[in-house]
This record gives C-alpha cells, sequence and structure tokens, in this order.
C-alpha cells in the first residue's frame, strides 16, 4: 500500500504457481514506488497515462518479458479539486459511498474467462480434498490458460510489462458531495471479510489502523484455524495476503 498527499495505491501481485522472472514482492514494490512517485510529483494526471508509465519503467528497470513477469492489481482512490477518481485494474476492489449509499468498482475478469480450473479447483475445495498436491496441479495448469489470455481483447487486464493494459480499467469519477468515504481491498481481504458477514463496508472505512489489523487477523486467524482447507470458503491458498485502505473524505 502506498500514499500521497492526495491518493491512496494498493497493489496486489498474483501468487506465482508457475515460475516468473523475478520475485513478485519485487515487482510490487518497484511498481508501487512509480506509481506513488508519479502521482506526489503530478497529482492531477490522468491516472491510465501514470498507470502506464510506471508499468514501463518497471518492466525496464527489472527487465522484463510479456508471459515471464510477475503481474500486480493496481487500485487507486485519489482527490482532485471537487472529485474523487477511482481506478481499478485486477481483482481488487473498492468499495465507496457515503452515508445513505454503497458503491462497488470491481474488475472480475480473470474470474470471468470460463477457465474449466478455475471451478474444478473451488468444487474439489468445497468436496473436502483440502490443499493437495492435485489443488497445486490445477492452479498451475490455470495459471498457464490465464498467462494466454493475459492483456489482450477477450481475456483480462493487469499490470505486467503491457502499458496497454492502464488503459483498460474501470474508472469512475463522482463529485465530492457525493462520496464520503471509499475502502480499496485485495481479493485476501474482502474475500474472507464477505464470507463472514463482516462486510458494513461504510463502517470499515470508518476504523483506525489498530482495529482494521484486528479486522484482518480475525478473517486470517479464522481461515487457519476454522478452515484450513478451504472447505466452507473454497480459495487458492489457505491464507492470502490482506491489506485495507480506509479513506474519508472532507468536502472542500
Amino acid at each position: 500500500m502506498y500514499a500521497t498527499d492526495h491518493a491512496a495505491i494498493v497493489l496486489d501481485g498474483a501468487s506465482a504457481f508457475v515460475p516468473v522472472e523475478v520475485r513478485t514482492d519485487h515487482y510490487v514494490e518497484t511498481l508501487g514506488t512509480h506509481l506513488a512517485a508519479a502521482l506526489q510529483a503530478a497529482p492531477t494526471r490522468d491516472l491510465a497515462k501514470v498507470v502506464a508509465e510506471a508499468i514501463t519503467a518497471t518492466a525496464d528497470a527489472l527487465q522484463l518479458t510479456a508471459g515471464g513477469s510477475p503481474s500486480s492489481t493496481i487500485s487507486i482512490a485519489r482527490a482532485r479539486n471537487d472529485v474523487v477518481d477511482l481506478y481499478a485494474l485486477g481483482d481488487s476492489t473498492i468499495y465507496y459511498g457515503n452515508e445513505q449509499t454503497t458503491r462497488t468498482l470491481t474488475d472480475a475478469r480473470i474470474a470471468e474467462l470460463g477457465i474449466p480450473e478455475h471451478h474444478q479447483y473451488r468444487q474439489r475445495l468445497a468436496d473436502g480434498h483440502g490443499y493437495d498436491a492435485a489443488h497445486r496441479e490445477l492452479l498451475q495448469r490455470l495459471q498457464q490458460q490465464q498467462r494466454q489470455q493475459r492483456n489482450q481483447p477477450g481475456g483480462y487486464w493487469i499490470a505486467e510489462t503491457n502499458p496497454a493494459a492502464a488503459h483498460h480499467a474501470y474508472t469512475n469519477t463522482i463529485a465530492t458531495t457525493d462520496i464520503t468515504w471509499a475502502v480499496l481491498a485485495t481479493d485476501g481481504a474482502y474475500g474472507p471479510i464477505t464470507h463472514l458477514g463482516l462486510d458494513n463496508w461504510h463502517h470499515i472505512a470508518q476504523l483506525d489502523t489498530t482495529d482494521l489489523k484486528e479486522l484482518l487477523k480475525r478473517c486470517a486467524d479464522w481461515e487457519t484455524t476454522t478452515d484450513p482447507n478451504g472447505h466452507h470458503y473454497p480459495r487458492s491458498k489457505v491464507s492470502d495476503d490482506k491489506t485495507l485502505a480506509a479513506i474519508t473524505f472532507t468536502p472542500s
């Protein structure tokens, strides 16, 4: 997670079940550093252009190639003059609203590819097979299939090496009179929060750092102790990385 004077940025590197050229955390750190520096230096620039340049700079710095590089979701909330810009690329989600409404900006394209292994691994977990060797093999095949549809029309778009992906994000711009809060959440966070019925996002947006950490710990503890085999809540691994950025906006 990264922050500037006017923006919050959440990245979620995709777990690599097949080999990649550099560590995923190294890719995410490099990409996040470029994004934060660019938005701090030019806080009102077009977000797609900022993201495109950051993807290019990261790929160049790490000498990455398409298909062999790690990938990452990007979600951004930025206050700009009298509006708030929201940007979602990949399957992280932005919840936002005011005292009366809660809305969602999410990019579910990777889950909608219709790859058989996506359903199969979840069904095996629901049937009680757990995180065995067959599960890992399914995830490897799934990721190989996903790579073939990455960053191309009819597939899905995510930060990797192709700067064109930046222009395929889901976006929204809301007047500051219509938005008072936002929560940027990785799938490892919003998945168990939703499953456990803790998804009062307006309430979550008001939590301080201590309470946010406690919420995420509660989810991780449930995953590792109550559902360590993924039977009740099928997911790719026992407990994924969890990030929440809770933001409140004050009208200018």
